[in-house]
């Protein structure tokens, strides 16, 4: 796994994710994702540490290129809790992470954007497990 940066860029504060959250749950696509089975069981075992771990390497290598390998089709939709919460989170591919968090596409992802979407798919996971 890659290891995170050395200085931490703080998270945005939850009620910030919360919100955005909320807007994009709102698309019946996205809606329809939740954590369950095998996956809800990965992350309640892990705890929120390994998930930030994981969500954190799924996104340097997946999603952090200026052009990632098989854009648009890179995050299966089941398999590891992250790649659940991507889907519902709109940071699946470089396409959802331009048009719902403005995050534009053809340039490699800066720290702050890596941190940003492991926030957003940290806090959603959470969401998932307490709600």
């Amino acid at each position: 796994m890659a290891s995170p940066p050395d200085s931490p860029i703080p998270d945005p504060p939850a009620r910030v994710l919360d919100q955005r959250l909320d807007a994009i749950a709102r698309q019946p696509f996205r809606a329809k994702f939740h954590l369950r089975g095998r996956d809800r069981a990965t992350a309640e075992l892990s705890g929120p540490a390994t998930m930030r771990w994981h969500a954190h390497d799924l996104i340097a290598k997946r999603l952090a290129p200026a052009e990632p390998y098989k854009d648009g089709r890179q995050t299966p939709y089941r398999g590891h809790p992250v790649f659940v919460a991507q889907h519902a989170t709109a940071t699946c591919c470089r396409g959802c992470l331009q048009r719902w968090h403005g995050i534009p596409k053809g340039r490699e992802l800066s720290r702050a954007e890596r941190a940003y979407v492991v926030a957003v798919v940290c806090r959603w996971i959470e969401r998932e497990l307490t709600g």
